[in-house]
């Protein structure tokens, strides 16, 4: 398994928009303990997205991209008798957000070429209107879950 952190006990919201959320997306995103530049990349990307989606605050684009992303199903590996079955299963809330993270983020990260906050910025909006790669990704392990439905079953 990854680290377990405090991180839940901790955190401190962000100094500019008072939100929990963007505080522990900015944990996620810095590299090395530098915290102030992972605040420099999220603002960057959140006055990008204020110029280019005028009718809501950034803020609420990035809350409403990661409530798109995040997975309600998933597939596990279980081993019943010898053989290794996908079970798809619910994912549970802090798992959720986890997930919606990480795929933002790997999705950012694996494009190359241009300014984080820009890449970052792109993603968000384009997970806000439920296209682009993270949800790509969602998509992609809810489709798995319903195939592999007929294995909800060994679920317990």
């Amino acid at each position: 398994m990854g680290k377990i952190t405090a991180s839940k006990t901790t955190l401190r919201p962000d100094p500019r928009h008072n939100s929990l959320l963007v505080a522990k997306f900015v944990n996620c995103l810095m590299y090395d303990g530098k915290k102030t530049v992972a605040y420099g990349v999220i603002y960057d990307a959140f006055d990008e997205i204020a110029e280019k989606i005028k009718d809501r605050p950034a803020v609420e684009v990035f809350e409403q991209a990661i409530e798109n992303v995040k997975p309600y199903i998933e597939v596990r590996s279980k081993r019943v008798g010898g053989a290794s079955y996908q079970v798809p299963m619910q994912v549970n809330k802090n798992r959720q957000q986890s997930l919606a993270f990480r795929w933002i983020l790997t999705a950012v990260r694996d494009k190359k070429g241009r300014a984080t906050s820009t890449k970052l910025a792109d993603e968000l909006m384009a997970a806000y209107r439920k296209e682009g790669t993270a949800i790509t990704k969602r998509e992609n392990t809810h489709r798995m879950a319903d195939a592999n439905k007929a294995f909800a079953h060994f679920a317990w």
